[in-house]
């Protein structure tokens, strides 16, 4: 009977791990496959290049637009809004549109080294980060901090230019982002437990940002080492 027990908590907790990462594929294939056609259909790559030519200011109006939508999806994911889903969803629209001016700039190769390096960290610490019986929220908080501490850096680097200060950067980004991905895929077995397994859709949706966001900035901070030296 105990057994019984054991065996349907550890299926409702998978089954909600799916959910949420469920939510997450959703939004990282919608990203890719905006990037995808950015970069291979004409004209929207004739887009890219009057774009970055005539308008670069568009990309900073675009950017600043989605640090708008990433708090919107969070406050409506906290609130279990119907809207929580939608907001994910179109942000990883506008962020695959983004991303494609960034990825543009490297080589095939280097994306896909990238990509692939990125894939199977994430996959290594979503493991670490579920099976572990550690309390990772120390290292969490931690790596939220350093989340800040990189982008004052980003910021000042962005003046003085120092490739060695961008390259450190990258390092110190995929250490933290690495810590995230462990310590938000703990975080979706802890939630489940305190909500006895009654988990609102907005927890997953936000459960599902948050590892979107990890493995996007895991993505990119990879792109950077990678592509040092190598950009087109």
């Amino acid at each position: 009977m105990e057994n019984q027990i054991y065996a349907r908590a550890d299926e409702g907790l998978n089954t909600f791990y799916a959910k949420v990462y469920g939510f997450m594929g959703m939004g990282v294939g919608l990203s890719a496959l905006v990037s995808f056609m950015m970069l291979t259909v004409e004209a929207l790559r004739n887009h890219m290049v009057l774009t970055l030519t005539t308008r670069p200011y568009m990309l900073f109006i675009i950017l600043f637009a989605e640090i708008g939508l990433v708090v919107a999806a969070s406050r409506s994911a906290a609130k279990n809004s119907p809207m929580a889903l939608p907001l994910f969803l179109f942000y990883s629209v506008v962020n695959g549109y983004t991303l494609s001016f960034i990825i543009a700039r490297y080589t095939g190769t280097t994306v896909y080294q990238a990509l692939i390096s990125a894939s199977i960290m994430f996959m290594v610490m979503a493991v670490v980060g579920k099976l572990t019986k550690k309390d990772l929220s120390g290292i969490g908080r931690a790596c939220y901090a350093g989340v800040i501490g990189i982008i004052i850096a980003s910021v000042v680097n962005f003046f003085m230019q120092s490739p060695a200060i961008s390259y450190a950067i990258s390092i110190i980004g995929v250490i933290i982002f690495s810590g995230l991905i462990a310590w938000d895929n703990q975080r979706i077995r802890l939630v489940y437990e305190q909500s006895n397994g009654n988990v609102p859709r907005g927890w997953a949706i936000s459960l599902a940002l948050h590892l979107y966001l990890d493995f996007i900035n895991l993505f990119l901070f990879l792109l950077r080492i990678f592509g040092s030296g190598r950009s087109n």
